[in-house]
């Protein structure tokens, strides 16, 4: 055989995984990075409570649906931005704003894009864009009259948004993150192992290292920025990181680690373990009322002493609201294992790499299997 053409065969071997490892990364990427939005079902009048509906400018010509709910008739004193995590929307976390509204904080809650009442985004959405959107919320809040300073509370990929928030905000007093994901290549790892995907860690990590850099292409941003853990080294202010022992979406490891990092960067972080709390509903905890309450009192002092807060939060029965009958999310539908791989193997549209569908009126995929459960 010519040397020249067993050069050429070796290397289309070489690059041959390489290949089929980015063509998997495409796949996700049109698969996994659109939400289905589901429209508020509530609000907080529902709960007896005052509110007022805003509208929450996020940059770029958009406009994020909210709301702002007083505490104390509208007396002035410290607010909490909150918010909500993938595939979720702001009157999920209304059982949250029951027992701050308890603490007496003032309160706003927005639906991220591409979630809630927003419509459907074109491009893939990201840990950047909750970082965005939490933000905007906190710009909304602080904004109010009424509020004196304001915190961020945040779950899931609404508390990456509040960390990438705080990180860019010195003016962001405390930051409450429950189940937080450290980094996104490790949340991309474990979507694999959500979805069943039979990858063993040799090939998963490599792979997850390239999908997230794909996944992150169409919006620009580089996996540093939008990373928890980067940014947590950037707060010097209250932190206070929440997570269950049995968190089967985002293992309570990834409170470990960000925790090590908060310290290695001489920073403190404090924390709380929910013994038996899962990814969701750690409010029906008397435990992470309490000390969330204190935590905020302490943090921004007042408007009740942490003790009073604590035992206001703890006395409010908050639970999850009953939902009207929802189509059984993608995770549920997911066949896994091997049968999981041969649907990624099917064609897909890449929606980020067509812009143009926009303009032609095309929807976006539903959410995938591998992202849905990151949930609020």
């Amino acid at each position: 055989m010519p040397r020249i053409r067993r050069a050429g065969i070796v290397a289309a071997l070489a690059a041959t995984p390489f290949a089929l490892a980015y063509r998997f990364a495409l796949i996700y990427r049109g698969r996994a990075g659109f939400p289905t939005p589901r429209p508020p079902q509530r609000t907080p009048a529902d709960l007896g409570y005052a509110y007022e509906d805003i509208d929450v400018p996020a940059g770029g010509g958009l406009t994020l649906p909210g709301w702002f709910v007083p505490a104390a008739d509208g007396q002035p004193g410290p607010g909490v931005a909150v918010v909500h995590g993938w595939e979720s929307a702001r009157d999920r976390l209304l059982p949250m704003i029951q027992f701050l509204h308890a603490a007496g904080f003032h309160c706003v809650a927005v639906d991220v894009r591409g979630h809630g009442a927003n419509g459907a985004e074109i491009l893939p959405i990201t840990a950047g864009e909750f970082g965005a959107d939490a933000l905007a919320a906190w710009q909304a809040l602080d904004a109010r009259p009424e509020v004196t300073s304001g915190a961020m509370l945040g779950h899931s990929m609404g508390a990456i948004g509040a960390i990438l928030a705080a990180a860019a905000e010195p003016r962001v007093a405390a930051v409450v993150a429950t189940s937080s994901p450290a980094d996104p290549w490790r949340l991309t790892r474990q979507t694999f192992r959500l979805a069943r995907l039979p990858f063993p860690d040799v090939i998963a990590y490599p792979l997850a290292w390239l999908t997230t850099r794909v996944y992150l292409r169409p919006r620009g941003h580089v996996v540093a920025d939008i990373s928890a853990s980067e940014a947590l080294r950037r707060i010097a202010r209250p932190v206070l990181l929440v997570h269950g022992t049995e968190d089967a979406v985002v293992p309570v490891a990834h409170l470990d680690r960000l925790t090590r990092i908060t310290v290695a960067a001489g920073h403190t972080a404090e924390t709380l373990v929910i013994e038996g709390g899962q990814h969701s509903w750690l409010y029906e905890f008397p435990e992470y009322r309490r000390t969330v309450a204190s935590f905020l009192a302490r943090s921004l002092g007042g408007p009740l002493s942490p003790d009073v807060a604590a035992a206001r939060a703890e006395a409010v029965d908050a639970r999850r609201l009953p939902d009207a009958v929802r189509p059984p999310t993608q995770i549920e539908l997911e066949p896994g294992g091997f049968r999981s791989l041969v649907r990624r193997s099917a064609p897909a549209v890449d929606r980020a790499a067509s812009p143009e569908d926009a303009a032609n009126g095309d929807a976006p995929h539903t959410a995938d299997p591998i992202a849905t459960e990151i949930a609020g």
